[in-house]
């Protein structure tokens, strides 16, 4: 068997002397593993990084096999962020969580794009606090995506739009601040950025929102596999300031 695709490559363990094993985010394939021939050299190590972007060619006898893969560098993001310790932190973040969330060969096309998106802002854009408002709202696409979707859109007692500034942890549903005060130290804080504004994010409102999609990514994810958010992602609260 044989099909070509491109994706971003999530991860990489040394096989043997010089073959690396490299997990890939792929447009039409999911998350899917193969095997690069020379991938820990001396000639592919720059390309075979975790964070790349690559087009690539898959071989296998069946379909069940590992593969092989032969890549091509299409973007280096590895070495467009290696400047900035912060940056360099989220890529691995949202590498992490993508090895760990995600089944293996499960078609999720939306995922690559909106990761390809992200990090070509990281390049981009200095400013933490846009793209760390960003990176909260790529956490929550990617519940979305894994069917736990957050509903931020009016408060879950009353239905009112406006005032929302707390996250139900039991039903994922906004809050209004008259409704939620009797229960606000039970309450996840809704920073502003997540209803629409952009303006003036602070570092605690960034710190709200990834205290906010960690407890969903544990509770819906991880708790399932009797497993814990990845050090990656909490390197990246390091950052945040």
């Amino acid at each position: 068997m044989q099909w070509q695709d491109e994706g971003v490559i999530l991860s990489l363990k040394k096989y043997g002397e010089y073959d690396a094993v490299v997990d890939v985010l792929t447009q039409s394939h999911g998350r899917h593993a193969g095997m690069v021939r020379g991938g820990m050299g001396r000639r592919k190590r720059g390309d075979v990084q975790v964070g790349n972007l690559v087009t690539l060619e898959w071989r296998g006898r069946l379909e069940t096999h590992l593969g092989t893969y032969n890549l091509e560098l299409k973007r280096a993001y590895s070495a467009a962020l290696l400047d900035s310790g912060a940056k360099l932190a989220v890529l691995n973040s949202i590498t992490a969580l993508l090895t760990l969330c995600l089944p293996e060969r499960e078609e999720h096309q939306p995922l690559l794009k909106s990761v390809i998106r992200f990090l070509e802002l990281l390049i981009k854009e200095a400013d933490m606090s846009l793209w760390g408002a960003v990176l909260v709202k790529w956490e929550i696409g990617l519940l979305q995506e894994l069917g736990f979707g957050l509903d931020l859109s009016c408060c879950a007692a009353t239905g009112t739009l406006d005032d929302l500034i707390y996250v139900s942890p039991k039903s994922g549903r906004a809050v209004s601040r008259e409704a939620g005060l009797p229960y606000h130290d039970k309450l996840l804080a809704l920073p502003a950025f997540l209803r629409e504004d952009m303006q003036n994010i602070m570092a605690k409102d960034i710190l709200n929102g990834l205290s906010l999609t960690e407890y969903f990514l544990q509770r819906h994810i991880f708790d399932e596999h009797h497993k814990k958010i990845p050090a990656a992602r909490r390197m990246v609260l390091d950052y945040i300031y």
